[in-house]
This record gives structure tokens, sequence and C-alpha cells, in this order.
């Protein structure tokens, strides 16, 4: 199948492309590079030993994503096109709203236009809010959100149901994410944030490899067992292998459905500190900080319908995402810039 991955060059799509090729599957990748570098795709290119088309176009431009999709064909989408920040959908809402909501609607309209009816869309687990109980089902309450990042994720998701309901040959997976972590076993790819960085691994690396001073752990007053935070951590490559599931899935059914996918356990901010630091043989100097904006005590997965369903489960440790997250650093200081 030949299948576009919007927002492609990303942390996520990018071992996503790196997986479904592996699979056999045709890859194009379109990305404005807002949340990516170049360097990524020939990187991309590298690991899976062929080439493929990419086009460096924002998914919002409706004449130039027509322009791919007239030469392409894709049979499929995974839509990974958007801004991911928490912290900074919070300072900048107008933004997160034109940008995500902008891009699905685009996609959706040229999808329409030129008869692809698969869709994997990359959602998140931030549509559930304070879960009323951990660890979460997705059947659990959604539309709850705490920032507008997540409220972007609910309201796409809420389109891209009422889409089906209109037009019963579409196909549509929903994949709620919940904390990718980790890099490709090769250290040629992996996460690179612009600036400091707002997920918490990428963090403690930079730290580790001496790029900043000091890990700021955000609250120790949660109800927990530290008092930090407790989230359901994945590794990106198991992440990226349930997208190719998703395909599968999509490919032989209509309407749409839901999954969660994360590793069904919790480790607090703390855990991941004391992991990284065993795994690596490094130290991770930290500081207690505020509470930021927008987060929640606990959030963790019950990924049992996927394993049932999809066929998929998480299988990387939590020392293999430790160990895949400091190669990546430690051979690429810069990231992907040199």
């Amino acid at each position: 199948m030949k299948v576009l991955l919007a927002g492609g060059a990303g942390y996520i799509g990018s071992h996503t492309a790196i997986e479904i090729a592996k699979l056999g599957h045709e890859i194009v990748i379109a990305d404005d590079f807002s949340n990516s570098k170049p360097e990524a795709v020939n990187r991309i290119r590298t690991i899976i030993g062929a080439d493929f088309p990419f086009y460096e176009i924002d998914i919002a431009d409706k004449e130039k994503l027509r322009a791919l999709f007239a030469a392409e064909k894709p049979e499929a989408v995974i839509h990974f096109a958007g801004y991911k920040a928490v912290g900074e959908s919070v300072r900048k809402p107008v933004a997160y709203y034109r940008n995500n909501l902008d891009t699905t609607l685009t996609l959706l309209e040229v999808m329409k236009e030129y008869g692809c009816r698969n869709l994997i869309f990359s959602s998140s687990a931030t549509v559930y809010g304070a879960p009323d109980e951990v660890p979460i089902k997705e059947t659990a309450a959604v539309g709850r959100c705490t920032n507008p990042y997540g409220w972007t994720k609910y309201m796409i998701e809420v389109i891209l149901k009422d889409v089906a309901v209109a037009d019963p040959d579409i196909s549509v997976v929903l994949l709620r994410y919940f904390n990718p972590v980790g890099a490709h076993e090769s250290g040629l790819i992996g996460e690179d944030p612009q600036g400091i960085p707002n997920n918490l691994m990428p963090y403690i690396s930079q730290v580790a490899i001496g790029k900043l001073a000091c890990l700021s752990v955000f609250g120790n007053d949660y109800p927990t067992k530290d008092g930090t935070g407790v989230r359901d951590y994945i590794h990106v490559v198991d992440l990226a292998r349930g997208h190719a599931c998703a395909i599968d899935y999509a490919a032989a059914h209509k309407g749409v459905e839901v999954f969660n996918l994360g590793t069904s356990v919790g480790y607090s901010v703390l855990d991941m500190v004391n992991a990284f630091e065993t795994a690596n043989g490094v130290k991770v100097p930290y500081k207690i900080a505020p509470r930021r904006e927008g987060d929640i005590a606990e959030c963790f997965a019950d990924a049992t319908k996927s394993r049932e369903l999809l066929g998929w489960k998480a299988e990387k440790t939590l020392v293999d995402m430790c160990r895949d997250s400091w190669n990546w650093q430690s051979k690429n200081p810069n990231g992907y810039d040199a």
C-alpha cells in the first residue's frame, strides 16, 4: 500500500516511516519542517536503504497538497502534522488551534477529492484529561482536556467521527499515544526538540550530555508514590509498529476505531531519572520546580484492546528506552544540526 505520512519527518513520523517501509509499504513523506529537520529525511533513506518521494509543503496548503495527491495517489494517510507541546499551547492557543485544525480539514478535503479512504490519526492521551481511574481504557470519558494542545486532539477526533458518519466508506483509526521516548537503535534518528525540551526524556538526555545544566522536575507534591508525575512511557519504535498494525486494520474495516498505544505501566519522573542513570552510567542532576500549567498527576494506559484487535503490544523495556535515548543523544549532541 502507498502511504502518505503527513508530518513524517518529525520524531514519531520518521520512526513510523522506517517501520512501515520494512513491511513493504511504499512511503511518501510531506513536511514543512516546523517541528523537524531536513536531515531526518536523509537519515530515513539511509536506514531503509531506499529512496522515496518527499514534499516540503504545509499540509494546510490545499493546492500543494492536491498536487501531491495527483502525483502520488496515496491509498492511506497517517496524519502527524500538528504542533505538539503542551506548555507552548497554553502560551499560544490561537496558533495551535489554527495549525492543528487547518491541516486536518485540508487533508480531509483533499483525501475526499482523490478517493483516499484510509486515515490513521496521531491522537493523544491528553484527550482523557485528568482520568477518573487508571489504567485508562478507550471507553473512558474524553473532552476534559487541560490544555489547548489536548483540545485540538479532541476536536480533531470529533471531526473525524463526524466525517465517518457522513461517509460510510471511510476508515479512520484514532491512535491515542501515551508518552513516546527512545530512538532508533542505529542512533541515526531520534527526538530533536527546538530550544529547551518540553518532554522529559530529551530533557534528561541533554542534561546528561551537559547541554543543559540541570533537569527541572515540575512538581513534587502530586498524590503519587514520590510526589512527581506518573506517565506511561512507550518506546517510539513500539509506537511506530502500532501504526503499521493500524494500516492493516484500516484497510480491512470501515468507520472509526480508537486504540491506546502504551505499555500499561506508569513511571514517575524520578523513576525515569534513576533508570536513565543506571542504564547509562551517567548522572542527571535535578531540581524541583513549580508544577506546569496543564499537567496532571497520573496517566497510563490499558492497552488490552490494541493487543486483541491490532495484534500489537509494546515489547521494549524501560532499559531499552533509556539506552536508545542516550545512544541518540551521545552520537548527536546537537540533534540533526552538525
